[in-house]
């Protein structure tokens, strides 16, 4: 890959990791109300699913799901009910750190992680990704040339999403702030289906 390929690959990489998108939403709803140390676990889960959803696609995977339009309505249809089961989650959760949070948990790792093989930004992403960057000459280094890079923003833009939620904590500490910004957050996260279903 040469350097021109590689500064556009990672270029990609951070505009499409870091602009708003289901998992960004999640963070930061998850630093609101969780805290830094207790999302560290959903920011690693979201980068070892799209890691390796990212290895999947590029062996075939996506090349699979475009072939097979069943299958691309029942990764639809699992998709928009994993996301509307988490934008309830979010939008009725009453954890804001403290004793209120005691009852409250936040996205597991294996949550985060599998959610990434329903989640239809990191879909597309990936799916870009492999189709604009793998090279026929060296597919396999290609392929992980574009893993690597999406895993080098991956951790820096979670880590800015979660500071955003966390930086919103003493605002948000008043309950009815605090609900009126879950309900928000939910709905954002519903919002995000409106490119899937169209």
């Amino acid at each position: 890959m040469t350097a021109d390929l590689l500064l556009a690959l990672m270029i990609f990489a951070f505009v499409s990791s870091v602009t708003p998108g289901p998992n960004n939403i999640m963070l930061m709803t998850s630093g609101v109300n969780f805290g830094f140390r207790r999302t560290i676990p959903h920011m690693l889960g979201i980068e070892l699913g799209f890691g390796m959803l990212l290895l999947a696609v590029g062996v075939g995977l996506g090349a699979l799901v475009h072939a097979v339009p069943g299958l691309q309505l029942a990764m639809k249809v699992a998709s928009a009910a994993y996301l509307l089961w988490l934008a309830w989650k979010i939008a009725f959760s009453k954890a804001a750190g403290g004793a209120a949070s005691a009852g409250e948990r936040p996205i597991t790792f294996l949550q985060a992680a599998l959610f990434q093989w329903v989640n239809p930004k990191a879909w597309a992403m990936a799916l870009v990704a492999m189709g604009a960057y793998v090279s026929a000459e060296a597919p396999t280094l290609s392929i992980l040339a574009v893993t690597a890079a999406f895993l080098a923003v991956g951790i820096p833009t979670a880590t800015l999403w979660t500071g955003f939620g966390i930086g919103l904590r003493q605002f948000l500490s008043d309950p009815r702030r605090l609900r009126i910004f879950n309900v928000a957050m939910g709905l954002a996260l519903v919002a995000t289906l409106w490119p899937m279903l169209r």
